[in-house]
């Protein structure tokens, strides 16, 4: 796996396709890696230069000593598409990814064609409650965070017919950075996008899942409602819809991004 140095961050990365095609990067949730993009990437790979990436902290990327900021998670992206000789690309990412997107289409509009936000809000949680969780973290591992993972992700209906990757996706928690998994629950903590929101120019799109508990579809309201050139379309699921409707969510960013 390539990676590259991203201040004090190893970023793991991956490409496919044709490195002459658009590029479109995509950013992974709190506590899974570059693969939970699997159906994505196989689905975009011809029409599209598709970058995948571990978050700092997450999957085999390292886990540089906290806590992170929202600042560092979106200047990785920028370093990886320096790194890449890109000048220009789309980006998508959900839920922790998305609030990466959102602090990119402030900060670094020129870098961006189209933002994809998925499943996220301008201010997710609540500084206390993250802080809380970083510690439990720090203190147990990842097991019992893992141990109740799914029901934030999936509906009941999924994780009832889908055990074997749902199982996956937990035991990959599991198995990952505590420090960095903590890192960034410290980053979600600060996070607060909310009176930034009206100063995005890039064209972005909300995709908000219906039975989300974690980030809701009124979440997704606020944000449409404050960032001027911005749509919401909502998805049947729970808080991961591109592994829980693969197909819907592929259509949505490929009628978006045409």
């Amino acid at each position: 796996m390539p990676t590259f140095t991203s201040n004090d961050a190893q970023i793991n990365y991956q490409t496919f396709g044709n490195a002459a095609n658009p590029a479109l990067i995509f950013s992974n949730s709190l506590g899974t890696n570059y693969g939970m993009w699997q159906k994505q990437f196989t689905h975009f790979i011809d029409d599209y230069f598709v970058i995948c990436y571990d978050t700092r902290g997450h999957g085999a990327s390292s886990a540089p000593q906290g806590p992170y900021t929202l600042q560092q998670l979106g200047q990785d992206v920028v370093n990886l598409l320096n790194h890449l000789n890109i000048q220009k690309a789309a980006f998508c990412g959900i839920s922790m990814g998305g609030l990466t997107g959102q602090w990119l289409a402030i900060n670094k509009p020129e870098r961006f064609s189209h933002v994809i936000v998925c499943n996220t809000a301008a201010k997710i949680g609540q500084e206390h409650a993250w802080n809380e969780r970083a510690a439990l973290v720090r203190e147990q591992g990842l097991a019992p965070i893992a141990s109740t993972a799914a029901s934030r992700w999936f509906t009941d209906k999924f994780i009832q017919s889908n055990t074997a990757e749902v199982e996956k996706l937990q035991n990959s928690l599991a198995a990952g950075s505590a420090e960095g998994y903590a890192s960034c629950c410290e980053a979600l903590a600060k996070a607060d996008l909310r009176e930034l929101l009206k100063e995005i120019t890039v064209p972005v799109l909300v995709i908000a899942g219906q039975q989300d508990p974690v980030t809701t579809v009124a979440d997704g309201q606020f944000m449409v409602e404050h960032i001027p050139n911005s749509q919401m379309l909502e998805i049947n699921a729970s808080h991961i819809s591109n592994i829980e409707q693969p197909e819907q969510f592929n259509h949505l960013l490929q009628s978006f991004l045409s």
